[in-house]
């Protein structure tokens, strides 16, 4: 990671004058509320606070959640880049989360715990764990981020939803404590339904005594059965999903933030309710730039447990393919494109990826880690502070670094930047071990002899669809003079 301009300022003019000196360089993010790309201007000089929705962590988080919190991992890396200070947290849904976005349905905690047959607690530690192990495989430096857990904030919760009740915002019902979101008029202001008439059963709950279909659930009434329940002046209880990061955000970066991440099916329901909530209880702005990324898709549809369509980060692993495959193919597609996942995709990813680390290697050396600036380096930055342009700041690297127009030494210039910025172990390349034939497995040396006799025969579409086989089992081909040699990622 590039030094921090701050740090440089800091032992030049005192920590005093730091931020009055430095003038971060622009950069411009989309943002959801007004559907435009805006300038970034942080409330406070210097820093950025930035939340990420996290995961209810019922069970594993598959590909299509991951994308979410590689997104937010490049806007942290671009605004740290810039010369800014980012504060993250990414909370951990432990308690509240229905099957639905509304406010009646199965609890998932419940489900996880009775389909593994542990208690709400221990399904998730063992999620939790592995959630944060899975994001640091994936390059996020998660030492840098706090994890805060719902239960560990129900206080802060029960007393945010007893002040929306002492203001007039929310009301009872024998079943919970509702926010009436016909008192905030802003509601719906994000994503365009501000205004737009809500249908009961349509993504709302039909619930006895709702005075309007949108008003949601605050404080939950307790039923015999459920596992997870606390006291409050409501009775016992637990908390809705959505005042969960309302509390958290309130309690661990203030009433007003700067960013707010999450995935567009987070718009209309979750992200509009928390708007409501907070700028009722807080009188102020709650975030200032709300930021979406687009779904993973699997064959045309949303990546979804409930559709059964879902792919794990130890499922890549296990087909031979380093984490980092996969934040490569993420970053193939801007943060607001849809992105649909294959096999070969992945594969092609990889290989791709190979190919950069083995060019990396090389130029390590012949610019002996020596970095200079250059015209690549400058655009490069341009491309990722123009809303995180990550398809381009890719060929930006790409033609780059296969240049001869550039010296070794600009050329590690911008992989330093490159690395910086997108986190793909760029100048510290994972090693590759090449595969003798004794080691290789029977399989491999059978597609190695008939890709060769393809390509002796001039069938190179058949040899192309080999290669991407063998690749795609986590081994790498590269053709010398003397033959294939058989390479395999360290992992």
């Amino acid at each position: 990671m590039m030094k921090h301009p701050m740090n440089l300022l800091a032992r030049l003019f005192g920590k005093r004058d730091t931020a009055a000196l430095y003038r971060p360089p622009q950069v411009f993010l989309t943002n959801t509320l007004s559907g435009k790309k805006e300038i970034f201007v942080s409330r406070k000089p210097g820093l950025a606070l930035l939340y990420s929705c996290g995961p209810t962590v019922y069970g594993p988080a598959h590909i299509g959640n991951l994308r979410a919190y590689v997104f937010s991992d490049t806007i942290a890396r671009t605004l740290t880049a810039a010369g800014y200070r980012v504060r993250r947290v990414i909370n951990i849904t432990d308690v509240g989360h229905l099957v639905g976005d509304g406010d009646r349905g199965e609890d998932k905690m419940a489900v996880g715990a009775a389909r593994e047959h542990v208690t709400p607690e221990e399904i998730a530690t063992r999620y939790t764990k592995l959630f944060i192990e899975d994001i640091s495989d994936l390059s996020i430096d998660t030492d840098d981020i706090t994890f805060p857990r719902a239960t560990e904030y129900l206080k802060e919760q029960i007393a945010l939803a007893k002040t929306l009740e002492e203001k007039g915002f929310a009301y009872r019902l024998p079943d919970g404590l509702y926010f009436d979101t016909e008192k905030f008029p802003g509601y719906g202001k994000l994503g365009g339904i501000h205004g737009v008439k809500l249908e009961a059963g349509a993504r709302v709950e039909v619930v006895k005594g709702k005075r309007h279909p949108a008003d949601f659930v605050l404080w939950r009434t307790a039923k015999p059965h459920d596992l997870q329940q606390w006291d409050s002046p409501w009775g016992r209880g637990n908390p809705g999903w959505h005042i969960e990061c309302s509390a958290m955000i309130r309690a661990l970066l203030g009433q007003e933030i700067d960013i707010h991440t999450g995935g567009e099916d987070h718009i209309n329901i979750h992200h509009n309710n928390e708007i409501a909530q907070s700028e009722a209880a807080n009188g102020r702005t709650f975030v200032h730039y709300w930021m979406h990324n687009a779904f993973l898709t699997m064959q045309g549809e949303k990546a979804s447990k409930s559709l059964g369509n879902v792919v794990y980060l130890s499922d890549v692993v296990k087909k031979g393919f380093h984490p980092l495959a996969l934040r490569y193919f993420f970053l193939q597609a801007q943060y607001r494109t849809p992105l649909s996942f294959s096999w070969d995709a992945l594969a092609g990813a990889a290989s791709a990826l190979d190919r950069l680390w083995k060019l990396s290697r090389d130029i390590a050396s012949e610019s002996k880690r020596v970095a200079v600036p250059s015209e690549a380096r400058e655009r490069f930055l341009a491309v990722m502070r123009d809303d995180l342009a990550t398809p381009q700041a890719l060929s930006i690297l790409w033609d780059s670094l296969r240049s001869e127009d550039y010296a070794p030494e600009e050329k590690w210039g911008l992989l330093e930047d490159a690395e910086a910025h997108l986190g793909l172990s760029l100048t510290s390349a994972p090693a590759f071990n090449a595969v003798s034939a004794e080691e290789m497995p029977e399989e491999m040396r059978d597609m190695l002899a008939r890709r060769e006799a393809a390509r002796a025969a001039r069938d190179f579409t058949e040899a192309d669809r080999l290669r991407g086989e063998i690749e795609q089992k986590g081994y790498r081909i590269d053709d010398g003079s003397e033959g294939p040699v058989l390479t395999r990622v360290t992992l």
